[in-house]
């Protein structure tokens, strides 16, 4: 790396390296032009003791200026002045290292842990854009405003979405924001410790303290990189976060049939809630034998407990009425890892190929 490349770097990096408390003061005071530091704290998240330490952190990079009154006031300093000394050599900056950009290898390991706030967007952005059939996320107001686009997309795409936003006294009102267009139902959870994750077809995952999103540098977020473990995490939104969370939409787009599920629940939640006959084709193991099976015919009964704890369902098959349970069941006949669902007779899974 040059040595003109290297200041550059190290001088765009210094500009943007803002922690979330300062983007949300920043954001606030862009806002309304001019604020007190208690304005600031009614305003954002940001707790009072550290609101002047965040403010005089923009003040150095020269995003705000600092009016020495009583009470001090924060005053915007307007983007194109504020920014437009590091515009050009940002510009030049993604051009030299545009040139040097060798595409990694996605990674191989099971599992992986980032610190870094900005992987672990990425890597939720990426599950996103990953998942075929089925997402389930929990996810900041301020995250989901940042993937509406790309859950509006996967929506689009016949995904089946489950949103759960958090803190519920920050999730955007219904009334104004058209949940429907970004998941197939919407909850809302209190408090501000619930993790955000995010799982695509049960598989490819991530889980993530909201400190860690903060730049916390003692907490992390967790990788599950098409890993069957991917279930933990799928299980963990299921019995602890959603099961414990208040619906704020529902009728959100669904999926024609047949449609395939990697989640039982959402497979019998669906069967229960849809009248009519259902027949499924499902992939797994056999629970004594551990034998990849394939088990079709049609849906006899379902059994399912609100808290998700529980959830299951009989299968008539040429073979015999088998019982089948979700990942790591052990009760059943069959453990489900695949489960295609159609009205009219068996699917036909070559049409999921």
């Amino acid at each position: 790396m040059t040595d003109d490349l290297r200041t550059t770097l190290e001088e765009v990096g210094e500009q943007f390296n803002l922690g979330e408390y300062e983007i949300e003061a920043y954001l606030a005071v862009l806002d309304h032009g001019e604020l007190t530091a208690s304005a600031i704290a009614d305003r954002t998240e940001i707790p009072q003791p550290r609101v002047y330490d965040t403010v005089r952190s923009l003040s150095d990079r020269g995003l705000v200026e600092l009016r020495e009154s009583r009470p001090m006031k924060i005053v915007a300093v307007a983007p194109e002045d504020a920014l437009g000394g590091v515009k050009q050599s940002l510009d030049d900056l993604v051009s030299e290292l545009g040139a040097r950009y060798t595409a990694p290898a996605r990674e191989t390991e099971a599992v992986s842990l980032v610190k870094s706030r900005s992987t672990i967007l990425r890597y939720v952005e990426e599950i996103i854009d990953d998942a075929k059939y089925e997402l389930v996320l929990s996810l900041t107001p301020d995250l989901l405003r940042r993937f509406r686009a790309d859950l509006a997309a996967a929506i689009d795409d016949g995904v089946s979405i489950d949103l759960l936003v958090t803190p519920a006294a920050r999730a955007p009102d219904p009334a104004e924001f058209d949940y429907g267009e970004v998941a197939t139902i919407a909850r809302a959870r209190r408090g501000i410790t619930t993790p955000v994750l995010a799982v695509a077809d049960g598989n490819y995952s991530i889980y993530a303290t909201q400190d860690a999103l903060r730049d916390d540098r003692e907490r992390y977020g967790v990788i599950f990189n098409r890993s069957a473990l991917g279930f933990l995490v799928s299980g963990f939104f299921g019995t602890v976060l959603w099961s414990t969370a208040e619906t704020i939409a529902t009728d959100g787009k669904r999926r024609p049939f047949p449609r395939r599920y990697a989640s039982i629940r959402r497979a019998v939640k669906d069967v229960r809630e849809i009248r009519g006959p259902f027949y499924a084709s499902i992939t797994g193991r056999d629970v004594e034998t551990g034998d990849p099976v394939l088990v079709e015919g049609q849906i006899e009964t379902t059994t399912f407990e609100e808290t998700e704890e529980v959830a299951s369902l009989r299968l008539e098959t040429d073979n015999g009425v088998l019982e089948v349970g979700g990942l790591v069941a052990s009760l059943e006949d069959v453990e489900a890892q695949e489960i295609i669902l159609g009205r009219d007779g068996i699917p036909d899974r070559n049409r999921f190929e």
